[in-house]
């Protein structure tokens, strides 16, 4: 007799959408002889499968051992069902008014199988620059609305053709459900523009020109999956010159793409710089990030690539449009954001030729529309791991999962620099990606249109807002505007929570949050702070020796205002002092437009002033960057004291350094490198204070200052040698990008500890 059939109903939850899990569970099912179906529920999977007991099993198990490179389900829920009277299985159509437990993907990178297509003459899709599948292409940047499904995307535009339809329909092909496919007959173009000449409508011949325009040492910006890229040749000084000049981009560093060649991909990029094999499987990874490797000896780049620097920005090409177009030039090019700096990366065509034909030569275009931008995602290496500096395609929007449950839904806003928001619920929060930083219209206009989609999305509408307690902060301010109730969170806490939520151990912590500057519950500007306790309950324990920043906002960009303080507060002089009216001096001595800090960053500002001779910065942490570029060898740390002040903070005392720093018998080098060990030594001397009185053995390093790897490396040794449990964040930067993940977090805590 034949066994009797046996019915399961399955609930799956986690990344299911978009990364062709419906056709999988359509081919398991297949090949276990099962009948049923699957069906895609606002972020859920249900599936029904009914045929003998042994192969239900065996298919509950593969759903989740078997499943694509790209998902990542979990099972919710199993329970008995009736057997369908159906002998087949089925795909049926998405539903659409399911409870939300939304999971929005990222946009993939270009998969192997549709770069073979891709470079293969005989395939219909050969040279098409918007090939895709299941496994790859662009997902977050073209979804107007959820479910996933290609009506509800920026594709709707695009008709399929007869022969794309068919793949679109046929379970077993891996196509079924691409949202985004489309082939050289039916969907997008390409075109080549410059003002004033005719446009260059067809495909081809418009990649053609890209190329030539490329060749001739001309700069061309050219529309990609989350935005543009600015383009020029990276071997070409005057290109590289130009760009700088146009962009007013006078040092910040650019980010070269490679050809992909060799077992890794990687073969062209090793010509110009040192790629450890940590770095090489990030830059080769699913996300295909610019990564930071140190650039070689023989280094053939132009030298304006990163002036001053010793790492240069690595990627590989990862859309078809940039494959053809590295395939085309065979030599890397610098592929930079195409944006006015520090706003959000330009989407939209008509926009992008008006705002950036001061800059670019010439357009390449395409008519996809992209619904909202996603700049590349930069990660370097620190203390043997990949850590993100940007999140962004690829990797974002983030989800991460809260300690503790927030009592609303909650959209988190973040702060003023590296900015990005949190829709939180629940113990789910999803970060956005990198928007910029929020002092211009349009980074506003962005933020908006994404705490919108955010909520559009995931259908999760926010009750509350939690923001920086800095009232200046644009986003303060945005959040006081709406119509509905604000919390404040302190700047440094919210990076202490960040990090305590990210790695989630029992027990209390010892955080160092270290960056520029944020707004301290005493009403000064803190940012070398130690904190004691847990997430919702942080005891401000140890910090720096605080100093008056003469000109208040510009000491950020002008680094000689925080070494001419330190000189000041020391009664000493400085040379090198721009400050040839006296007027600074005089308005620090009357206290005047000067503000006090006791951030970590502005001491790094000050050393990298007076050793690397560096006046005025064009971009956020210029001068640090340079003094840890000079770094190379690990010197004995300057004892700085450490004492309790009056409100009983324990204060590190940062004068014993000045004497070295200005010690020009010292090379640069010795300078940066005796700095460098002397802030890692601080940092073990209060983490052991903190031991001796709280009891604390485990320390989180959190803040922008904790990018350098100089820095990180030596502090984290030498607290491991003492015997701490030392951690860093690995899922979102250690800078303020972080900010809106923990001021969700420290709100959910103190909510938590409110409630016992």
């Amino acid at each position: 007799m034949p066994p009797v059939p046996e019915a399961r109903r399955i609930r799956l939850r986690g990344h299911v959408q978009g990364v062709g899990f419906r056709p999988f569970v359509y081919r398991l099912a297949t090949e276990h002889g099962l009948s049923g179906y699957v069906q895609n529920q606002l972020g859920e999977v249900e599936v029904v499968a009914a045929g003998p007991a042994e192969s239900v099993n065996d298919f509950i198990d593969g759903l989740v051992d078997e499943a694509p490179p790209l998902s990542s389900p979990s099972l919710v829920e199993v329970t008995e069902t009736r057997v369908p009277a159906t002998s087949e299985f089925r795909i049926i159509d998405s539903l659409a008014d399911a409870d939300a437990q939304v999971f929005v993907p990222p946009d993939y990178f270009m998969c192997e199988e549709c770069r073979r297509e891709l470079g293969d003459p005989a395939d219909r899709r050969h040279a098409y620059p918007f090939i895709n599948c299941t496994q790859c292409g662009p997902r977050y940047t073209l979804i107007e609305t959820l479910p996933y499904d290609r009506l509800n995307t920026s594709m709707t535009g695009f008709p399929l053709c007869p022969d794309c339809e068919a793949e679109y329909l046929d379970p077993n092909d891996r196509r079924f459900h691409a949202e985004p496919v489309a082939c050289a007959a039916c969907g997008p173009r390409l075109a080549f523009e410059r003002v004033g000449q005719e446009t260059i409508a067809a495909t081809a011949d418009a990649l053609a020109a890209a190329v030539a325009a490329i060749r001739a040492g001309e700069i061309v910006a050219i529309k990609g999956i989350g935005g543009y890229h600015l383009l020029c040749d990276a071997l070409d000084e005057q290109a590289v010159a130009r760009l700088r000049q146009r962009k007013q981009r006078p040092a910040k560093p650019l980010a070269v793409m490679f050809p992909v060649a060799g077992d890794d991909g990687l073969d062209v990029a090793r010509r110009y710089a040192d790629i450890d094999a940590v770095t090489a499987h990030a830059a080769r990874g699913p996300v295909r990030p610019i990564v930071l490797a140190a650039r070689r000896a023989d280094c053939g780049l132009a030298k304006g690539i990163a002036p001053g620097l010793g790492e240069i920005g690595v990627f590989l090409p990862y859309s078809p449009l940039h494959q053809l177009l590295l395939d085309a030039l065979d030599g890397p090019v610098v592929a930079t954001s195409g944006n006015i700096s520090g706003e959000p990366v330009l989407t939209d065509n008509d926009e992008a030729l008006r705002r950036l034909a001061p800059v670019a030569d010439a357009f390449l275009q395409h008519d996809r529309p992209i619904v909202r931008p996603a700049d590349d995602p930069v990660f370097r290496r620190i203390a043997g791991a990949m850590r993100p500096l940007r999140i962004g395609r690829g990797c974002a929007p983030r989800e991460l999962t809260l300690p503790w449950r927030l009592a609303a839904p909650t959209l988190a806003v973040g702060g003023h620099m590296k900015g990005t928001l949190a829709l939180a619920w629940e113990r789910r929060v999803v970060v956005s990606p990198h928007i910029g930083e929020m002092d211009s219209p349009r980074s506003l206009d962005v933020f908006e249109q994404v705490a919108a989609d955010l909520q559009s999305l995931y259908g999760v509408q926010a009750e509350r807002i939690v923001c920086d307690a800095h009232p200046g902060y644009t986003t303060h301010r945005w959040a006081r505007r709406q119509d509905l109730p604000v919390e404040e969170v302190w700047h440094h806490e919210a990076h202490a929570s960040a990090l305590a939520a990210e790695i989630d151990r029992p027990g209390e912590w010892l955080v160092f949050a270290w960056d520029g500057v944020g707004l301290g519950r005493d009403g000064t500007l803190w940012g070398g702070e130690a904190f004691v306790g847990r997430g919702g309950a942080w005891r401000r324990f140890a910090s720096l020796r605080p100093l008056r920043l003469p000109g208040g906002d510009k000491a950020g960009r002008e680094p000689w205002r925080s070494a001419a303080a330190l000189h000041w507060e020391c009664d000493a002089s400085w040379q090198a002092v721009p400050d040839r009216d006296g007027l600074a001096r005089t308005a620090w001595q009357k206290h005047i437009n000067c503000q006090t800090t006791s951030a970590a960053g502005r001491l790094f500002d000050a050393a990298a002033a007076i050793v690397c001779d560096f006046p005025v910065a064009s971009f956020e942490a210029e001068g640090p960057m340079m003094l840890e570029a000079l770094c190379r060898t690990r010197r004995d740390a300057i004892d700085l004291p450490l004492d309790a002040g009056d409100d009983g903070i324990l204060r590190s005392d940062w004068q014993p350094l000045l004497r070295m720093l200005d010690d020009a018998s010292l090379t640069p080098a010795q300078r940066a490198e005796t700095f460098h060990a002397s802030m890692a030594g601080a940092i073990l001397v209060q983490a052991r204070a903190a031991r001796t009185r709280h009891g604390v053995d485990r320390v989180g390093l959190c803040g922008g200052v904790f990018q350098n790897r100089f820095l990180v490396e030596q502090a984290i040794a030498m607290l491991e040698a003492d015997g701490f449990d030392v951690h860093l964040p690995a899922l979102l930067p250690a800078n303020d990008a972080a900010l809106s993940f923990g001021q969700a977090a420290q709100l959910a805590a103190r909510e938590a500890n409110k409630n016992g």
